[in-house]
């Protein structure tokens, strides 16, 4: 028999549902607290001294900190792969505290398939990862647009070359137009174009430096 009480969490920006679900019971009791950490160590210190617990919450928009202060805290805590889950079939009524609700009898019953989180420096390099992937998409949305805007103006590169070349790009910086408004226009667009690093000024993230994993001198 499990000797856990499992707290199933259907985790929100603000909010989370709990379902607790303690050993021999059927019904979980539930609950809203906030999505605090103060919230989430009452709920842990108000359990934890009646038993083991152990807690999950399916992966999403909100990230890992909710395991990392659950596992500071001593409370083992998987992140369930949402795709993964068990549905009933025909059942789509679906609320918080039934997420919850199910959440913690499908990790009792052990029929949850948990993620790997990664730690603090992986998650990091993600989200560099995810910046530059951002940043490389918004340019090259703007170059067709600024593109676009140039032909709406009667402006042709007089070469055949498709790319961006540097060619390109001193003729792009060498276009000006009569009427404020669509110069205007214009120098947005070329801003907005201009490579992070260039002389426009504009900053880029930087990479962190690679760990040194060689052994120093004692």
């Amino acid at each position: 028999m499990d000797n856990a009480t499992h707290l199933g969490l259907d985790v929100h920006k603000d909010s989370i549902a709990v379902a607790i679900l303690r050993p021999g019971q059927h019904t979980p009791d539930e609950r809203m607290i906030p999505n605090t950490p103060e919230a989430l160590r009452a709920l842990v210190s108000k359990r934890g001294a009646k038993g083991h617990l152990v807690a999950c919450y399916e992966a999403g928009p909100s990230g890992y900190d909710t395991y990392r202060l659950l596992t500071s805290l001593g409370v083992p805590c998987d992140v369930i792969a949402p795709t993964l889950i068990p549905r009933r079939a025909g059942r789509r009524v679906k609320t918080d505290r039934i997420n919850a609700r199910n959440l913690a009898r499908l990790h009792r019953a052990g029929e949850l398939t948990a993620i790997r989180v990664p730690t603090s420096e992986e998650e990091a390099i993600r989200d560099l990862v995810r910046v530059r992937e951002d940043l490389k998409d918004d340019r090259r949305r703007t170059m067709h647009r600024m593109k676009s805007f140039l032909l709406r103006q009667g402006r042709r590169y007089p070469a055949k070359t498709k790319g961006w070349t540097d060619k390109f790009d001193k003729w792009i910086h060498a276009q000006h137009f009569t009427e404020p408004a669509a110069e205007a226009a214009f120098r947005h667009y070329v801003a907005a174009s201009t490579p992070a690093g260039s002389s426009s000024g504009r900053s880029t993230p930087r990479s962190p430096p690679a760990p040194d994993h060689r052994s120093r001198p004692r």
